[in-house]
């Protein structure tokens, strides 16, 4: 389906964009802290809301 050389080119790039991600994430680690304090409780809200849907829908199913 693919060729070797779209397959090589495809793990490099992932590789390399994984790195690149990481290197970025490491740099402003500083900076996360600072801007996005708190944010944990957003995304558990949100977890705890999309929970709330589900069981409403398996609810009502019945």
């Amino acid at each position: 389906m693919f060729s070797q050389g779209q397959i090589v080119f495809a793990i490099s790039f992932i590789i390399v964009f994984v790195i690149a991600m990481i290197y970025t994430y490491r740099k402003d680690l500083k900076l996360h802290k600072v801007f996005y304090k708190g944010s944990l409780w957003i995304l558990l809200g949100f977890l705890a809301f999309i929970g709330l849907l589900f069981v409403i829908k398996v609810y009502l199913r019945h």
